[in-house]
């Protein structure tokens, strides 16, 4: 998946709950926050559908980064949790 594929599907979801898969075989889940051409960041949230505060300490912040270069692929979270 190339770069600006990438953003294309960022910018599409923003708002939505997706699950993105790194370079490294990470899997991170949680509602995209903000999109811009070199990164995306997403608010994770726990098993039980809130948000994962925990080490992050997340406030009113856009949530993780994460490069679009590392990311190999994504998909709307709705697909793969009830």
């Amino acid at each position: 998946m190339s770069q600006s594929q990438v953003y294309n599907l960022c910018c599409k979801y923003h708002g939505q709950r997706v699950r993105i898969t790194d370079k490294q075989g990470k899997v991170h889940v949680g509602r995209i926050t903000k999109v811009d051409q070199n990164m995306v960041w997403i608010r994770p949230e726990n098993n039980l559908g809130g948000y994962g505060f925990g080490f992050w300490g997340f406030g009113p912040g856009f949530g993780v980064g994460i490069a679009l270069g590392a990311i190999t692929g994504i998909a709307l979270a709705g697909a793969f949790f009830w």
